[in-house]
């Protein structure tokens, strides 16, 4: 009787585990570099990525060995803070350097969207454990809606973050509500920043 109930987490966690935050933001430059500056896109998206996800996903495994943190995704709320001002650092440091080289506006803007997505994120899991998992991946979406086709780009996303909210209201990491706020957050704030900054 309980090789469903088992099933269903096992398949949650490993959702869980390959749409992580880190994940997104690391390939997330790569996908906009390619498609908007093909070779040399990809060069500035490995800037980004490196400073904007590698780095901080580092320093998360450094942290679970370490035992400063209980797992890579951070679910001890009260361990968060020092991890997003160190992400914050970075990706404000990207997102200069990215200004002084004279990187694409669209890499700007990529980057711009991490900052601003942790800008409304950050604040409030102080006190509340917003999903980071569905902002960062609807944040995404978004992204790739501008310079994609929209309507399949949203269609495979509300499928996408759909399963993802799925998986960690299944595993209890986070309710309803904080996975649904995580989707407004980074959808909005994506939105606003690509609008401001693309139109």
């Amino acid at each position: 009787m309980q090789a469903g109930p088992q099933g269903e987490n096992r398949f949650a966690h490993g959702l869980t585990e390959i749409f992580a935050p880190a994940h997104f933001v690391i390939a997330l430059p790569f996908v906009v570099g390619a498609l908007t500056g093909g070779w040399y896109g990809l060069a500035w998206g490995a800037l980004a990525a490196s400073l904007c996800g590698g780095i901080p996903l580092a320093v998360i495994m450094a942290g679970v060995r370490s035992g400063r943190f209980g797992d890579k995704h951070i679910s001890d709320r009260a361990q968060r803070p020092w991890l997003i001002g160190v992400i914050v650092a970075l990706v404000v440091a990207a997102l200069a350097l990215l200004v002084v080289l004279g990187a694409p506006d669209v890499m700007i803007a990529c980057v711009a969207v991490m900052l601003a997505t942790l800008a409304v994120t950050g604040p409030i899991t102080f006190w509340w454990k917003i999903s980071f998992h569905t902002a960062v991946a609807t944040g995404s979406v978004v992204m790739l809606a501008r310079l994609l086709p929209p309507a399949p780009v949203y269609a495979a996303g509300a499928v996408l973050v759909g399963a993802i909210t799925w998986s960690r209201v299944t595993l209890k990491d986070h309710t309803p509500a904080q996975a649904a706020a995580g989707t407004l957050a980074g959808g909005t704030a994506t939105w606003l920043v690509l609008a401001t900054l693309l139109s």
